[in-house]
């Protein structure tokens, strides 16, 4: 392969692998006893009808992160029980969170996986002296970002039950995630939370997205006519569709 087929393909990589980062990374972002207090006690946030208080939320809300992203065994969940002695969560929320927690795991793996691949796609570049494909190529990713996930925040605002059903069906068994608005897992976290929680995520990684873009005009423009010294192309020209070398 020649050396701008080799660069090509370094920037290929994390053009392709910019938007698994944002999307994933936003989701672990969110994964956090932060962002669940924040919800529980901003204003507008439905109140259980069942008579879970903001207190009961705050103290049983975060177990289910914690259970999601540790090692801890489904115990931690079910050995839970309200004032009166009854199990907090029912056997089919304990198997969903199980579900759950799997997909979490493989999720998460792909996560650190798909770093490990940019980073060193990125460190290679920057070896070769290639910054501007390096900034060009994530800039291609943060682009490609805006028009996936702006897809899908437009889905989830305009059709939120649709884009709700859809999401459950891919990664679960039917009739596995459907619970009643009296199971805990619904008083605990409702619909709202998950629409906030989709927003939430689609912002984070627009804003990551962003950034990429503007940090790559801005050194396109720094750079602008100059090259990289040995008549390698400037930023700019290594943004141009094909000229990615």
């Amino acid at each position: 392969m020649t050396r701008p087929g080799i660069d090509r393909f370094f920037g290929l990589v994390l053009t392709l692998l910019t938007p698994v980062i944002l999307v994933l990374g936003s989701v672990r972002l969110i994964m956090s006893p932060a962002f669940l207090t924040f919800e529980y006690q901003r204003a507008g946030f439905p109140a259980d009808v069942y008579g879970l208080t903001t207190d009961d939320r705050l103290r049983w809300g975060p177990l289910g992160i914690e259970y999601l992203l540790t090692d801890a065994g489904i115990d931690l969940l079910a050995d839970l029980r309200f004032t009166n002695g009854a199990a907090l969560f029912s056997p089919r929320e304990l198997e969903h969170m199980e579900d759950v927690k799997a997909v979490t795991r493989i999720a998460f793996a792909v996560l650190a996986g798909v770093i490990a691949a940019a980073a060193a796609a990125g460190a290679a570049l920057i070896v070769r002296r290639r910054r501007d494909v390096l900034l060009a190529s994530l800039a291609h990713g943060g682009l490609l970002v805006l028009g996936l996930i702006g897809a899908v925040v437009v889905s989830a605002v305009v059709a939120w039950d649709a884009f709700f059903t859809l999401f459950h069906r891919t990664f679960f068994a039917d009739g596995t995630w459907i619970f009643l608005t009296s199971d805990t897992l619904i008083r605990l976290y409702p619909e709202q939370f998950w629409f906030d929680c989709a927003l939430v995520v689609g912002a984070l990684t627009i804003g990551g997205a962003l950034l990429l873009i503007a940090t790559n005009w801005r050194y396109s423009r720094s750079h602008a006519g100059r090259g990289d010294g040995r008549g390698e192309p400037s930023a700019s020209e290594a943004l141009r569709v094909g000229q990615v070398d």
